[in-house]
C-alpha cells in the first residue's frame, strides 16, 4: 500500500511510519507544499530499485555506444521495432 503524507505529518509520526514500512511493506510518499519530494520504502525494495537502476544505466550505456554513429531517428526506429517484435512474441506464448 502507498500512503501519502505531508512533511509535517511525517515528522510527527516517523516511528509509526517506519513500522508501516518495515512490517507491512508499505511505501510512504512525502510531500511538501503539495508536491511529492521523497519516498520511504523498505530496504529490500530500495536495494532492488538500485540494482534495476544500475542495470538500466549499464544497458543505456551499451545502447549509446552501439548507436553512436547512427542517426537518432534511425536508431529509435530500430529500437521501437525490436521492442514491438519482443512484445508480439510474449503475447503469442
Amino acid at each position: 500500500m502507498v500512503t501519502e503524507v505531508n512533511a509535517v505529518n511525517f515528522r510527527q509520526n516517523l516511528g509509526e511510519m517506519l513500522n508501516q514500512v518495515q512490517y507491512r511493506n508499505d511505501s510512504i510518499v512525502i510531500s511538501k507544499d503539495g508536491k511529492p519530494v521523497a519516498a520511504l520504502v523498505d530496504a529490500e525494495l530500495f536495494a532492488r530499485i538500485r540494482r534495476m537502476r544500475n542495470r538500466f544505466d549499464e544497458l543505456s550505456s551499451r545502447f549509446a555506444q552501439a548507436y553512436r554513429d547512427v542517426p537518432e531517428e534511425q536508431g529509435m526506429a530500430e529500437i521501437d521495432a525490436a521492442v514491438a517484435k519482443s512484445r508480439r512474441r510474449k503475447r503469442q506464448r
